[in-house]
């Protein structure tokens, strides 16, 4: 059975290194070998020094307790480090899942946490995100009616990608019951998590590995640590039978992470909390500018602005871009490969992630985004609505 295509990245691939103004990008701002070196006190001469044997397994013992130490009830042996993030999810579906297991997912998501999930189990439904006048919201009692004791999974990301929602501390712990009173499994892929848009000091729900035995949560350091390139991740998994037999995966996939990946992320967690605050301050001015620009451009699109990550779902009024324009689309699709190809900027469709495909999807962590914002504003019709006083 083939698996389903992965959209995001075939969409990506057609134009991330090639557009000139990034408006899809779901990281935030990046910094060179060098600047993280110089931040965290290490050096060059050290980092060209390290051996490029074979690692362990599980990952690196100091690697792990600086994963550990950013939540409260994990330990050293609950950690198991990725060669990417990406892998975790791989890895988890493989360990958990059988055929003719049911899977429940919050959706619209990143790909693969749909299609893999999908492609082994074969009974999978989604959990719909619900849409609001000013926001997002999850509606649990549709994941009451979705979940049952034969349910295996539920799989959930928050701060949500692409919508920026983030549930409150009570909708979090009501979907933790769901899963204990089924006796389900919870993935939880908090790969944004600490990019609230109101950060007070520490993230504003517990993490689900703190306060759920089953639950198994992925992090790493390309979003809120802005370091994609180092493809750093990890799993967290407090079950120990489950956690060896995902090792056990592993061994099948990447073995062992990459030693001068290892030697780096040990050095950005060191400084973990400095490149978190340089990623939150940068999300919040772009933020500022994107929702002035929504209003600026409004009924163009339906802005619901994000209260969380690094990324935001815009809706596009299509029937009134018709009517400001000589230039017609049937959908996010079709427009965003037209802005892409024509003048260079990039949008995602939200499509690929699973919306309907009159959503696009922004990135609101990049240095660049005010200019390739205006480059997007420059080619939309001129005939603005005016604000209302």
């Amino acid at each position: 059975m083939k698996i389903k295509p992965f959209l995001t990245e075939q969409f990506f691939s057609l134009y991330e290194f090639t557009a000139t103004h990034m408006l899809a990008s779901s990281d935030c701002e990046t910094t060179t070998v060098a600047e993280l070196l110089n931040l965290s006190g290490g050096s060059l001469e050290d980092f060209g020094s390290l051996k490029l044997g074979y690692t362990e397994s599980q990952g690196h013992p100091e690697y792990r307790r600086l994963v550990s130490e950013t939540y409260e009830n994990v330990s050293v042996d609950d950690v198991v480090i990725l060669t990417s993030p990406v892998e975790g999810i791989y890895l988890t579906m493989q360990t958990l899942l059988e055929p003719g297991d049911e899977v429940v997912a919050l959706s619209p998501a990143y790909d693969a946490l749909h299609h893999v999930a999908d492609h082994l189990c074969g009974k999978f439904q989604a959990w719909d995100l619900v849409p609001t006048e000013a926001g997002w919201k999850i509606d649990l009692e549709q994941l009451k009616s979705l979940v049952n004791s034969k349910t295996k999974l539920i799989i959930v990301n928050f701060p949500h990608n692409p919508s920026g929602f983030q549930p409150t501390i009570g909708d979090f712990e009501q979907l933790i019951e769901v899963a204990r009173a089924n006796d389900c499994w919870l993935f939880c892929d908090e790969i944004y998590r600490g990019l609230e848009t109101e950060f007070k000091g520490k993230p504003a729900i517990p993490s689900a590995a703190d306060i759920y035995d089953k639950a198994i949560v992925l992090n790493g350091l390309s979003k809120t640590y802005g370091l994609p390139g180092l493809r750093a991740g990890w799993l967290v998994i407090r079950d120990k039978q489950i956690r060896e037999e995902l090792i056990g995966w592993k061994h099948y996939t990447t073995i062992c992470p990459a030693a001068p990946t290892e030697y780096l992320a040990i050095q950005a967690l060191s400084v973990g909390e400095k490149l978190a605050e340089r990623s939150r301050t940068l999300v919040q001015s772009n933020l500022v500018a994107c929702t002035e620009f929504m209003q600026r451009q409004r009924p163009l699109f339906q802005w619901r602005p994000p209260t969380a990550g690094s990324t935001a779902l815009v809706e596009i009024d299509f029937a009134h871009l018709a009517k400001r324009s000589t230039e017609t689309f049937d959908n996010a699709t079709d427009y965003c490969h037209h802005l892409a190809k024509n003048y260079g900027v990039l949008l995602l469709p939200g499509a690929c992630l699973g919306c309907e495909d009159k959503f696009v999807r922004i990135g609101l962590g990049r240095a660049g985004f005010q200019t390739a914002l205006a480059a997007w504003e420059a080619t939309l019709p001129t005939a603005a609505v005016p604000l209302a006083n």
